[in-house]
C-alpha cells in the first residue's frame, strides 16, 4: 500500500468565503462554550455566597459612639 498524495492533500480547494465561514462558525463555538462555562461558575459562586450569607449571624446595628472632646 503506498501513499498517494490525493491521501494528503485536498484537490479542492476551499473558497475565502468558506474558509472566513470556517472560521467564524469554529470562533462563536468557541465563544459560546466560554460564556457557558463562564455563567455556570457564577451561578455556583452566587450560591454558595447566598449560603455563607445566609448562615451568618446578622450583624447588630453599629451606634454612633460619643465623640472625645479634646
Amino acid at each position: 500500500m503506498t501513499a498517494t498524495k490525493d491521501e494528503f492533500f485536498n484537490p479542492a480547494k476551499l473558497s475565502a468565503r468558506d474558509k472566513a465561514a470556517v472560521t467564524d462558525h469554529t470562533a462563536r463555538s468557541i465563544i459560546a462554550a466560554e460564556t457557558n462555562e463562564r455563567e455556570k461558575k457564577t451561578e455556583k459562586l452566587r450560591l454558595l455566597r447566598e449560603e455563607r450569607e445566609a448562615e451568618a449571624k446578622p450583624a447588630a446595628p453599629r451606634t454612633k459612639g460619643k465623640k472625645a472632646s479634646s
